[in-house]
């Protein structure tokens, strides 16, 4: 008795915007049942549909290169995986992307690669503001990697709107685990903070079930974002890669990955909060379990058919049926199934 009282109190100091303690958090997380986490993701859902609505927006995702100059070792597409398939898309490879995305709906376009080289920061930048000149409606979202505050600062001046980078671990023992020494914990905070500085809507995140991670990880998780205060957060479960060093290491637990997404939208009502592909890929009806638990955005696939296969990230990942944008009009059916509907709409930040 005394245990439930102590998790109803956190959950209720967690919608009144109080500042959680790490035991709080312990509470919240290691109190975790079937009950709780369908409360959770109710109370998430009226939060959600409170400042949103039923909307869920959608952004046409672009994995322009699978070239990384990094050797992170959960991902498929790291440096030192000599078979990947490796491709750049042209500027005008990403603009036909734009122009069939934009017939069909999607405002937002996602820009995501690996840290390429050969894509500088003017390179980026005029494909930037090409895309703003002829779809000056939309929003442009970047998701390239750790660059110097400049190099954003250049970017956002080009038209960019939106910039992702995973924080992956708020620990900083944990940081060290995922990745090799040439990568700093200090860097990529850095990065981040920049990022909102310079006026980015700014999205962190996180894996679930990450090799190494404990409940501590995940307070420090948390505690992160009540304070940096992303204005989108992606997370998804860990799923290794056969050519990645975790090939191994079990998948990440996916009702943990919906518990979270719940703790997230209560902790941040204003939070643009996606169904990732890796939900998807992990639990069949996953996207759709992710909106329930409150998350509103989507992120179907624009990139061309030939180099979907190639940017795999994560084993048996998702690149066609409702994933790819082909399959919108089924996303907008499965969604109205379960009372929510898609917008034709840049979905800013609130």
């Amino acid at each position: 008795m005394e245990e439930e009282k102590r998790f109803r109190a956190c959950v209720e100091a967690l919608k009144q915007g109080e500042s959680l303690s790490r035991e709080d958090w312990r509470v919240l997380l290691e109190g975790r049942t079937d009950e709780r986490q369908e409360i959770l993701a109710g109370e998430a859902s009226l939060i959600r549909d409170r400042v949103y609505g039923k909307r869920v927006f959608i952004r046409g995702l672009i994995e322009f290169t699978n070239f990384c100059k990094n050797n992170c070792y959960y991902c498929g597409i790291r440096r030192g995986n000599q078979k990947a398939e490796r491709y750049r898309l042209t500027e005008e490879e990403i603009m036909q992307c734009c122009h069939y995305g934009f017939s069909i709906g999607f405002r937002t376009f996602v820009l995501q690669g690996g840290e390429d080289a050969y894509f500088t920061t003017e390179r980026l930048a005029a494909i930037v503001r090409r895309i703003k000149q002829s779809f000056p409606e939309c929003a442009v979202t970047l998701s390239v990697g750790e660059r110097e505050r400049e190099d954003y600062r250049i970017l956002k001046e080009a038209g960019a709107d939106r910039y992702l980078l995973r924080h992956e671990t708020a620990n900083p023992v944990h940081y060290g685990c995922l990745h090799p020494p040439e990568l700093s914990f200090a860097r990529r905070m850095n990065c981040l903070r920049s990022l909102k500085e310079l006026g980015f809507q700014t999205g962190a995140g996180f894996m679930v079930g990450s090799p190494g991670q404990t409940v501590d990880c995940l307070i420090d998780d948390l505690l992160f974002l009540a304070e940096f205060r992303p204005q989108m957060v992606g997370i998804g479960p860990f799923i290794p890669h056969r050519e990645s060093p975790f090939c191994d290491y079990s998948r990440g637990d996916v009702k943990l990955t919906l518990y979270l997404l719940s703790l997230i939208r209560i902790l941040l009502p204003h939070v643009l909060l996606p169904a990732t592909t890796a939900l998807r890929t992990a639990l069949l009806g996953g996207r759709e379990a992710g909106i329930l638990a409150g998350a509103n955005v989507v992120m179907p696939n624009l990139s061309p058919d030939k180099v979907r296969e190639k940017y795999q990230l994560y084993d048996h990942k998702l690149t066609t049926g409702k994933e790819a944008a082909e399959g919108l009009r089924e996303l907008k059916e499965s969604l109205a199934s379960i009372g929510y509907f898609v917008v034709v709409d840049r979905g800013d930040y609130l």
